[in-house]
């Protein structure tokens, strides 16, 4: 996802373009246009009573279309020129006519006769209401901005309200999810004893025999299936085992929270970590030691079946060699 830091502000950006808020394309085909931009007769006398000049009709209509289409208001400058220049040539004004705004409280009154007329309701505090409550929620569980935004989107268009602008949208999404997620951190972080505390600290200070940090075991993957590499599999699986009960340390964290934590952790080098604070620096690793969990466990039945797989096929060629019958057993 792309999503840019504004440094010294605190929060992420999430880009436009990954969500589902309503903008126009960078390109409109020519169906689209009749379809979406195309005044009706009505329409067009509607919008002819309630304005002064072509400039302000011009404007009107490009503002009742791109309503109807988007659900929202563009400001007048995004509204592409091919979605000028169809309007214009559709209700025949002259060549040159652009949709101009002397002044801001035309633009506003143009929004309210468009909001009359589609019958829909302005009522920003209700609004940011809904987008606070819907990402509050869904925080919980969910990680990606876009993800958030998206959600939020969908219970604002069901509420029959217009849409807030995209950086409302944006902002209250990185404000609550860091929220969340600061909570969810010092949840898990309560839950760990003072003494796997020190333990999981540990990780990023001691060294393997390699040089490399203890950190760095977690996140070895798994070796061919041979014997020594399976016992020592076994080995590590003690050693995770005994950093602490992470189990103990996830409840009531969503599955899908813990991955993103942990792979957050796992991207990340021992000196990066260091920049965080120091309770989120240990869920962090908390979430990858549990992840580490589990993987160790896959990895050993994955190993013991290939191993098992491959004995078997040995035995198979060993007994086709004998002369055994295809399929008959051997005593243990």
């Amino acid at each position: 996802m792309m999503l840019t830091i504004v440094w010294g502000l605190g929060w992420v950006v999430t880009s436009i373009e990954r969500t589902a808020y309503p903008r126009f394309k960078r390109l409109i085909t020519a169906h689209e246009l009749h379809l979406f931009f195309s005044p009706t007769r009505e329409e067009l006398a509607w919008a002819s009573d309630a304005t002064d000049g072509d400039e302000y009709l011009l404007a009107l209509l490009l503002m009742l279309k791109s309503y109807q289409r988007m659900g929202c208001f563009p400001k007048v400058e995004d509204v592409p020129d091919m979605v000028v220049d169809f309007v214009r040539r559709h209700v025949e004004l002259p060549e040159g006519t652009l949709p101009v705004y002397q002044a801001e409280k035309s633009a506003k009154n143009h929004r309210g006769l468009v909001r009359k007329r589609v019958g829909v309701l302005y009522d920003q505090a209700e609004g940011r209401r809904i987008v606070e409550q819907s990402i509050r929620k869904e925080a919980a569980a969910k990680n990606r901005p876009a993800d958030l935004i998206n959600i939020a989107l969908e219970k604002v268009v069901e509420s029959g309200l217009e849409l807030p602008a995209f950086s409302t949208f944006d902002a209250m999404a990185s404000k609550i999810r860091r929220e969340v997620n600061s909570a969810i951190c010092d949840g898990v972080h309560d839950r760990i004893s003072p003494a796997e505390r020190a333990g999981l600290a540990r990780l990023l200070e001691e060294r393997d025999g390699d040089g490399t940090t203890l950190f760095n075991r977690l996140k070895r993957p798994a070796q061919g299936p041979s014997w020594s590499h399976f016992k020592n599999l076994t080995k590590r699986l003690e050693w995770v085992d005994g950093l602490g009960d992470t189990d103990v340390w996830m409840d009531g964290v969503a599955a899908g929270k813990v991955t993103d934590f942990a792979g957050e952790a796992d991207a990340a080098d021992v000196a990066e970590l260091r920049d965080y604070r120091p309770v989120k620096r240990l869920a962090l690793v908390a979430c990858l030691v549990h992840k580490a969990r589990m993987r160790v466990r896959d990895d050993l039945a994955t190993m013991f079946c290939k191993r098992w797989r491959r004995r078997s096929r040995r035995r198979s060629r060993s007994w086709r060699r004998s002369g055994w019958p295809s399929g008959r057993s051997s005593r243990p």
